[in-house]
């Protein structure tokens, strides 16, 4: 039996087991994956193309005021960033849905698009926010593992394995899908001035992106790189792949101002900056900006689309606890339905709560913290006390709580 198995082959293309991602057998016959996607793109076109047709109806009725309205929903404020995801989203999905003319010269590129903002603001929300509504596959990457081949880490390919895992290995499904990369401020090239080591997790993750922002055929591992070398490799093809990136760049408001500021003289500043938002320096921000901080020319060029974040005031904090539909305190309140117990937060708590948050200069990933904080003992001692059954949150036990918590050693500089 064991003879046997070694010895199959596709009944179409004679590929051997070892050459094919699966074999499927039959009962005098064996057929392969590849085979098995041909035959579907055969059937596909034999009937008209219903499976493209059927994308239609969705990709046209995501307007983009319609798409941030959901977000709107999830996430507060940040209304230019919403704008510029909304009508990229948009857009990606006309160009998937037009027809090609042959005889129109006209072919609508990809817009790949910047996400600048401190940390906290909503960079990463945005894009998950965004995933739950869209018709193509979607994934978030994290920049900061790749590094260049043949070193410790993952290759930029490792991107595309994972839209190829949130598409179920449809690779024309994952053609058309969009990537988020999440901290792609951590692959800046970490100094102009050349070295006799390599910047294998800087510069190097940059040009080995160029090729895939861009548009090209990609030998994509379906299951990594270094751990399975011997697997088949699948071709991907990026041009219709919308990528979103997006990173804190911390410090980049130092260069920002630097820039504002080069026809000062000593102290002397222009009369144009008592007009400038000091406090929000991010509005300012520009291709060239992104190149003092360390991105290669190259690859500011293959990300036209530039936006920012607004930095978080008190107003958007306290509406981040109560208004969104996943805000923090319904997950609370939800927590404690679990339980049987009603939780009620009284206006003075959330009023203390965003305070320490812009003490601490966390952003809204401070507010979960404080919260933790003040509900640790609750969420300790209410399971197992069947005796309550509603539990309110005044500023005297916040207080008493946060205070035991020791956040004093934590407060930011």
């Amino acid at each position: 039996m064991a003879k046997q198995n070694k010895e199959s082959r596709c009944s179409f293309c004679g590929s051997g087991k070892q050459d094919t991602l699966m074999l499927i057998e039959g009962l005098d016959a064996f057929i392969c994956d590849k085979c098995v996607a041909q035959a579907n793109q055969l059937l596909v076109q034999e009937l008209g193309s219903k499976k493209g047709k059927a994308l239609d109806p969705s990709i046209t009725l995501l307007k983009p005021q319609e798409i941030k309205a959901h977000i709107d929903q999830y996430v507060i404020g940040q209304d230019d960033a919403k704008k510029v995801l909304s009508v990229a989203v948009y857009n990606h999905y006309k160009r998937l849905s037009q027809k090609v003319d042959k005889a129109d010269e006209i072919e609508i590129e990809k817009s790949n698009i910047m996400l600048v903002g401190e940390t906290g603001t909503g960079k990463t929300l945005l894009a998950k926010t965004i995933a739950k509504i869209l018709h193509v596959p979607f994934c978030i990457c994290d920049a900061t593992v790749l590094t260049e081949a043949g070193y410790v880490g993952e290759d930029v390919e490792s991107i595309l394995t994972r839209l190829l895992q949130a598409a179920d290995y449809d690779v024309a499904s994952a053609e058309r899908g969009i990537v988020y990369i999440d901290e792609v401020d951590k692959v800046a090239r970490k100094s102009d001035n050349p070295s006799i080591t390599r910047d294998v997790s800087g510069e190097g993750v940059q040009q080995a992106l160029l090729k895939i922002l861009e548009g090209t055929v990609v030998n994509v591992p379906p299951q990594g790189g270094r751990k399975h070398p011997d697997q088949k490799m699948i071709p991907v093809n990026t041009n219709n792949i919308l990528f979103i990136c997006g990173g804190a760049f911390d410090g980049i408001e130092r260069k920002i101002a630097n820039r504002l500021r080069t026809q000062a003289v000593g102290y002397k500043v222009k009369k144009d900056d008592d007009e400038l938002d000091l406090k929000n320096l991010y509005k300012y921000i520009t291709p060239q900006d992104l190149k003092s901080f360390g991105l290669i020319p190259e690859l500011i060029g293959r990300v036209p689309v530039l936006t920012h974040l607004n930095p978080l005031d008190k107003q958007a904090l306290r509406n981040i606890l109560t208004e969104p539909k996943n805000s923090l305190l319904r997950q609370y309140v939800k927590l404690f339905e679990y339980e049987n117990v009603k939780l009620v937060f009284e206006d003075e708590v959330l009023d203390f709560i965003v305070d320490k948050a812009m003490e601490y200069k966390l952003g809204a990933r401070g507010l979960r913290s404080i919260c933790e904080a003040i509900m640790l003992d609750a969420m300790f001692d209410v399971p197992s006390d069947d005796s309550v059954q509603e539990l309110s949150i005044t500023l005297d036990y916040a207080v008493e709580k946060f205070e035991k918590a020791d956040f004093k050693k934590l407060k930011a500089a």
